[in-house]
């Protein structure tokens, strides 16, 4: 059954780097506000400390975890166990956003490779690690990254990725204006 720790143990950064994929989950402050959960993929994911982590954000069609995150700061990041013995891991806090050009960008972005379509780092404050059993969850094989969204946002250019951001990344589906559409609206 279920566990819960203050902060990640070595096992859980053990398990979460052998992992491919991530969901983040995050919900806007009103009661008609939408939930929103978002799965990730490439390696964007970097452990900052026992209870700090942070992931490379890309350009996407939404971009609701940033506007709820603003408004409310919570956030759940879930890695779930496809391939070995079952588990769920659950990283339950308080998420910040930094966008190109703020103080903590260079620094963070550092620890990444560069990805086209990169356009926010959302960092995470870790106030509660839960581990799960995961017996329900099917075994899958991985089989290598998709090269979509790469090819796509190197394709659109920096002015095409800003141009996008405008029409598709300035609201949330609720109305809410997230910090990259602040900036860039301006």
């Amino acid at each position: 059954m279920g566990k819960q720790f203050s902060s990640m143990l070595p096992e859980h950064v053990a398990f979460i780097g052998k992992q491919h994929l991530f969901f983040v989950g995050t919900a806007a402050s009103s009661p008609d506000g939408h939930v929103n959960l978002s799965p990730k993929g490439y390696d964007t994911f970097r452990i900052l400390s026992e209870n700090q982590v942070a992931y490379l954000d890309l350009t996407g069609s939404g971009n609701e975890t940033s506007a709820h995150i603003e408004e409310n700061g919570r956030i759940t990041v879930m890695f779930c166990a496809f391939e070995g013995p079952p588990n769920i891991l659950r990283l339950y806090g308080t998420g910040t956003v930094v966008l190109p050009g703020d103080e903590q960008w260079e620094e963070l972005y550092s620890r990444f490779e560069p990805i086209a379509g990169a356009r926010q780092i959302i960092v995470v404050d870790v106030h509660k690690v839960q581990t799960s059993c995961g017996y329900a969850v099917p075994f899958m094989t991985y089989e290598k990254e998709r090269d979509t969204l790469q090819r796509w946002a190197e394709h659109k250019g920096e002015e095409g990725l800003v141009s996008y951001w405008q029409e598709k990344n300035m609201h949330t589906i609720d109305g809410l204006p997230t910090p990259l559409g602040r900036k860039i609206g301006k």
